[in-house]
């Protein structure tokens, strides 16, 4: 008669079988390429190098802004330089964020699997003692059988 029998939970043994899959692409092959040339552009885009560029191709048009007017110079501003440049920049941001969070989240993951090994030792550790105590029950009901208690 055993004190104690530990179940493990299914999705233990269901992690054991798959890893976490990377992030595909599955449709047909022009969905593929849309994915790919999108990811290139972004990358590229997301730079601080094309932010530089961008503002300089925005500064280009600034002395004709300027000598229009203040309705165009505010117009330039707002619609030439802070949404070409500032796009750049903010997709610089997402991708240091982006990364942060990815590390974040692997941390987590592996903090995660040393918890479920940990678990898994204490559940070998009860096993023994249960064991233990189940000799310790058997010798006070039957002193006859006493033999040694590890």
């Amino acid at each position: 008669m055993e004190i104690y029998e530990h179940k493990p939970h299914p999705h233990i043994e269901l992690r054991k079988k798959r890893a976490p899959k990377p992030r595909e692409v599955k449709e047909g092959a022009v969905a593929r390429f849309n994915a790919l040339l999108g990811e290139k552009i972004t990358r590229g885009v997301g730079t601080m190098w094309c932010a530089y560029a961008f503002a300089l191709i925005a500064l280009i048009s600034l002395p004709e802004a300027v000598h229009t007017g203040t309705s165009a110079l505010i117009s330039w501003i707002a619609q030439t330089f802070l949404q070409l440049v500032l796009l750049s920049i903010i997709m610089v941001g997402q991708k240091v964020e982006g990364a942060a969070a990815d590390t974040r989240a692997d941390d987590t993951y592996k903090d995660a699997e040393a918890i479920l090994y940990e678990a898994l030792e204490i559940q070998k550790h009860l096993q023994a003692q249960d064991e233990v105590l189940q000799r310790l029950m058997d010798t006070h009901q039957n002193p006859a059988k006493a033999g040694p208690v590890a």
